[in-house]
């Protein structure tokens, strides 16, 4: 199955855009299902993430860290694992930027049948993330 694949454009530059969307720490202020993170160190945190009414924590390594370009993340541990890349373009002579996220899910034992229907889930979830991430970035309330 081939991986979701959104873009949007943010009318801030790419180094704000990029150190804001790579920073899991911040991943709670614009995507509707995260409940918290945890950094375990300076490359892997643990996200809690809402999940049909439950909530499931799930620990991922940063495995790209090219700024302001270019970021990705991969799940560790548990029967779903996220696998997440970020790409930021500058446009406009570098007053706004192209944001290309790439989302897939890896299943293992319980959760190989259960990616499918995650990843209906991820897919209308993550429009609405993508709009909040656009409107607070514009908005200048990120500070």
């Amino acid at each position: 199955m081939a991986p979701l694949v959104s873009t949007i454009e943010i009318a801030r530059s790419p180094e704000e855009v990029f150190a804001f969307v790579t920073d899991p720490l911040r991943f709670a202020e614009w995507q509707r299902d995260v409940v918290a993170v945890r950094m375990l160190g300076q490359r892997e945190f643990a996200t809690t993430r809402r999940f049909g009414g439950a909530e499931r924590t799930m620990t991922q390594q940063i495995v790209r860290n090219d700024q302001p370009r270019s970021w990705a993340a991969r799940g560790t541990d548990g029967p779903l694992r996220p696998h997440a890349t970020v790409t930021v373009e500058p446009m406009n002579d570098g007053a706004g930027s192209r944001i290309t996220f790439t989302l897939d899910f890896e299943g293992h034992g319980v959760g190989v049948p259960l990616v499918p229907l995650v990843r209906r889930q991820a897919a209308k979830g993550a429009q609405l993330s993508y709009r909040n991430l656009k409107k607070l970035l514009e908005s200048g309330r990120q500070q």
